[in-house]
C-alpha cells in the first residue's frame, strides 16, 4: 500500500541525469528527523517542497528509505514555509537574508509578487534590477520544470521517462509532446511507438493523423526487421499498416511517400516494389560493394606452391586429410574469399587449423573473429590463435561514435577468418566487410543449416546463393565424430530423419524422454536439471546445463521455465521485483539487445553479482567483467536458466535440455531442432512427444527473409 510524504528537499546524495533517478534527504513538513528518499525526479533541486507517494523499505546497509512512485512540487502557503523555500538556494540570487527581507515585506503574497509583479522586489534595499533579472530567470526555469513534470505525469508518463524527456527537450518538452508526441518514439530511449501512441491519444491526436501513420509505418518496418527482413514488399506492407493502425490505404500510402521523401525510407524499383528502412538499404548496398572490392583486388600474399603446402601441413598435423578437406584447403589458399560450410564432425576446425599453420609458416598477418564472445572463445581454444568478437575486432567505441575500423582505417591483416558466419546480419556484415583490406583474403565458416541470424538478413546464404565466391560443403562425418550420438543425430535431423535414442544406455550422450503434456514435461525438466543430470553425469546444474526452448510463452516456454528453475536453482536470494520478474543475486541472465555503451551484446550471458537498492543499480558479471545497470535498464535483461533456441546461436554448452511438444508446433522446424542439438558438447536430453519431434523434423520450410543482397552480388559479378 502506498504511503504519502511531504517535505523539503534538503540535499541530493546521488543523481542520474539520464533517467532522473536520485537519492536525496527530505525534511518532513510534520516535523521529525530527515529521511532518505529514492526514486525518479525531474531536475531535483534542494529547497523544493515535494509531495511524494511511495512505500517505506529497509535497505540492509542504509536502513529505512522511502521509495518514490509519484512526486510533485508544492508551493508553500505559510510565511515561514516561504522563507525557508526561498532561502534554501533554490532560486539563484536569493539567499537566506534576502529571503527574510522579501518575506518580511510581502508576507504570504511573496510568491504571487515574484510570479506576477517581480519588479516590486526593487523596493527592498539591496535588490537592484540585475538581481531581479537573475531571480526572474531562475524562477521561470523552476516553474518550467514543474510544469513539464505535471504535464507529462498527467498524460501517463512515469517519472523515469519524464526525466528522459525533460533531459532531451528541456523546457520545450510540453511543446514537443503537444505538437508531435510521435517524436518520442525515435528521440527517447525506451519509448516506442506504442507508448508514444498512447500519449498522443491522451493529448487528442486523431487516429488518422498523418504523423501517426508515418510513425506507425516506421514502427512496423522495425518490427519486420526484427523478424529478419531487410525490406518488405510495398503491397503487403501497406496492408499490414492499415490493419495495425486502423486507417484507410490512402493514408498509409501518403505516409509511405512522406517518409521516403524525408529519407527515412528508401523505395527501390523491383518486381515486388521493396520498401527499406534507409539504414538497412545502405547496409545491404555497402555490404555488396565492399565484398566486390575485395574480390576484385589481387591478394597481397599468395601461397606459391599450394600442393606442397598441403602435403607439408598433413605431416605437421600427423593425419591424412579427406579429399573434401584437401579441396577446401586448396580453395582457401587460392581464393580471395570463400565459404566453408558443414555440420558438426565434418572437419571444419581441422581445415582452419591447416590453413592457419600454412599461413603461419609464411608469416601472414592473420585475424580470427566470431559474432559472439562464446564463439570467439571456442574458436581460440580450437585453433590456439587469438580470436575476438567482431565488435572488438572493429574497435567499437560508443564515445567515439561507432566502429573505429572501417574503409578509411582498415584492419591490419592479410587473412581474416570469420567463424559462425551464419550469425552475420546485414548491418554487422556491412561494417565487417568495410574494414577488410582489399588485398586481404576472407574465409567465412558456418553451418547454413542452423537458424539464420537474429538480426535482419540472411547474409551467408545470400553469399553462397550468389555464386560470387567458391563454396566448399562438408557432408562426411569423420570417424572420430561418429561415436557421438549428438553428431550423428544432428545429421539425421538435417536429413529429415528422427534421431536415435536408447534410454536404457547409461553412457549415451543423447536421450529422448517421452512426456505427453506440458506440466509433466516441466516437472521432468526441473528434475533433470536440478538432480538427475548433475548426479549421474557429474556436471554443475547452474553453469553446465542450459535449457533451450522453442517458445517464450506457455508452461514449457522460456518465461515459465525461468520462473520455475529460478525457484529451484537460486532459492531465497536477495532480489528486486520489476514488473512480473524478480532479479536476484546469483541469477543467470542474458542481454537481449546490443548495448554498445556497455560493450554487451545480444545473447551474452552473465551472473548478477550485486544489487544496490540505494543507488538503484544491478551489477552483472559477463566473462569476469563487471557491468553496471540502472534499474530502469533492466528491460535489456532476461533470465537465462532457459533461453530460446534463437538466442542460443553462437553458443555451446556442455549439456542441453529441450522440451519438444505439439504446443510448440508454430515454431517447430527442422533447423530449430538441429540448431538446439548442435549447441551441446557432451549431452542432449529432449523431453516431449515423438509426434512433436516428427512435426518439427518434417517441417523444412524455411521462412523467406526479404533481402536483395544476392541479386546485388550477382550484379557485381556480371559487371
Amino acid at each position: 500500500m502506498l504511503s504519502e510524504l511531504q517535505g523539503q528537499l534538503e540535499r541530493i546524495t546521488y543523481t542520474n541525469t539520464e533517467n532522473g533517478y536520485a537519492v536525496a534527504r527530505i525534511k518532513p513538513l510534520e516535523g521529525g528527523s530527515s529521511v532518505t528518499v529514492v526514486g525518479n525526479f525531474i531536475a531535483p533541486t534542494p529547497g523544493e517542497l515535494l509531495a511524494l507517494r511511495g512505500e517505506w523499505t529497509n535497505h540492509p546497509k542504509y536502513g529505512d528509505q522511502f521509495r518514490v512512485a509519484e512526486s510533485r512540487v508544492l508551493v508553500p502557503a505559510t510565511t515561514e514555509g516561504i522563507r525557508k523555500y526561498l532561502g534554501s538556494g533554490l532560486i539563484k540570487g536569493i539567499g537566506k537574508s534576502t529571503a527574510a527581507r522579501i518575506v518580511d515585506r510581502f508576507g504570504e503574497k511573496t510568491l504571487d509578487v515574484i510570479e506576477n509583479d517581480i519588479e516590486k522586489l526593487t523596493r527592498i534595499k539591496g535588490i537592484g534590477p540585475q538581481t531581479v533579472a537573475k531571480i526572474k530567470t531562475a524562477w521561470i526555469a523552476q516553474r518550467q520544470i514543474r510544469d513539464v513534470m505535471i504535464f507529462l505525469q498527467g498524460h501517463g508518463v512515469g517519472p523515469g521517462f519524464a526525466a528522459r524527456i525533460f533531459a532531451r527537450y528541456g523546457s520545450g518538452a510540453i511543446a514537443v509532446v503537444q505538437d508531435n508526441p510521435y517524436r518520442l518514439a525515435t528521440d527517447i530511449k525506451g519509448i516506442g511507438f506504442k507508448i508514444a501512441d498512447k500519449i498522443a491519444g491522451q493529448t487528442g491526436f486523431p487516429p488518422d493523423d498523418p504523423r501517426r501513420a508515418s510513425a506507425g509505418l516506421l514502427y512496423l518496418l522495425g518490427r519486420l526487421a526484427e523478424e529478419g527482413h531487410v525490406y518488405y514488399p510495398r503491397a503487403p506492407l501497406l496492408e499490414r499498416a492499415c490493419e495495425m493502425l486502423g486507417v484507410g490505404p490512402e493514408i498509409a500510402a501518403t505516409a509511405l511517400r512522406a517518409e521516403a521523401a524525408s529519407g527515412r525510407l528508401t523505395l527501390e524499383e523491383a518486381a515486388d516494389q521493396p520498401v527499406f528502412l534507409s539504414r538497412l538499404y545502405r547496409s545491404e548496398v555497402r555490404a555488396a560493394e565492399y565484398l566486390g572490392k575485395v574480390l576484385a583486388a589481387p591478394a597481397l600474399h599468395r601461397v606459391p606452391e599450394p600442393e606442397k603446402a598441403i602435403a607439408w601441413v598433413q605431416g605437421r598435423l600427423a593425419l591424412r586429410l579427406a579429399p573434401s578437406q584437401v579441396e577446401a584447403i586448396r580453395c582457401a589458399l587460392g581464393s580471395k574469399a570463400m565459404v566453408i560450410t558443414g555440420g558438426p564432425g565434418t572437419g571444419k576446425t581441422t581445415i582452419i587449423n591447416a590453413v592457419l599453420k600454412i599461413h603461419a609458416r609464411l608469416h601472414t598477418r592473420v585475424l580470427l573473429a566470431a559474432p559472439t564472445g562464446r564463439a570467439a572463445k571456442r574458436m581460440q581454444e580450437a585453433t590456439g590463435v587469438a580470436a575476438m568478437t567482431i565488435h572488438r575486432l572493429l574497435e567499437f567505441s560508443f564515445k567515439a561514435g561507432g566502429f573505429q575500423k572501417n574503409q578509411d582505417n582498415p584492419l591490419d591483416c592479410d587473412l581474416l577468418v570469420v567463424d559462425e558466419a551464419s550469425m552475420l546480419d546485414t548491418i554487422l556484415a556491412r561494417h565487417l566487410l568495410a574494414a577488410v583490406p582489399v588485398q586481404a583474403t576472407i574465409i567465412m565458416v558456418g553451418d547454413i543449416n542452423q537458424l539464420p541470424s537474429v538480426g535482419p538478413g540472411n547474409v551467408l546464404n545470400d553469399i553462397i546463393g550468389s555464386g560470387v565466391v567458391p563454396v566448399v560443403v562438408l557432408a562426411e562425418i569423420f570417424r572420430q565424430a561418429r561415436s557421438s550420438r549428438i553428431v550423428v543425430n544432428a545429421h539425421r535431423v538435417n536429413q529429415g530423419r528422427l534421431p536415435e535414442s536408447n534410454p536404457g544406455q547409461s553412457d549415451s550422450d543423447f536421450y529422448f524422454i517421452e512426456k505427453g503434456d506440458p506440466q509433466p514435461t516441466l516437472e521432468t525438466i526441473i528434475e533433470l536439471v536440478t538432480r538427475r543430470i548433475p548426479g549421474h553425469f557429474k556436471v554443475d546444474a547452474f553453469n553446465d546445463i542450459q535449457v533451450l526452448t522453442p517458445m517464450h510463452k506457455g508452461i514449457a516456454g522460456a518465461e515459465n521455465l525461468n520462473r520455475e528453475l529460478q525457484k529451484h536453482l537460486n532459492p531465497g536470494a536477495e532480489g528486486i521485483t520489476r514488473g512480473d520478474l524478480q532479479y536476484c543475486v546469483k541469477d543467470k541472465v542474458m542481454q537481449i539487445r546490443n548495448n554498445y555503451d556497455k560493450d554487451v551484446f545480444n545473447g551474452d550471458i552473465g551472473i548478477i553479482t550485486r544489487i544496490d537498492t540505494y543507488s538503484d543499480t544491478v551489477t552483472i558479471t559477463f566473462d569476469a567483467r563487471e557491468v553496471e545497470y540502472g534499474f530502469s535498464e533492466l528491460e535489456e535483461i532476461v533470465h537465462a536458466y532457459a533461453v530460446s533456441v534463437h538466442k542460443s546461436q553462437g553458443s555451446e554448452y556442455p549439456v542441453v535440455v529441450m522440451p519438444v511438444l505439439t504446443q510448440h508446433y508454430i515454431l517447430l522446424q527442422r533447423n530449430l531442432i538441429y540448431t538446439a542439438i548442435t549447441r551441446a558438447r557432451k549431452l542432449v536430453v529432449l523431453v516431449g512427444t515423438r509426434k512433436a519431434l516428427a512435426i518439427g523434423i518434417n517441417n523444412n520450410r524455411v521462412e523467406n527473409r526479404y533481402s536483395r543482397l544476392q541479386p546485388r552480388l550477382r550484379a557485381l559479378k556480371a559487371g
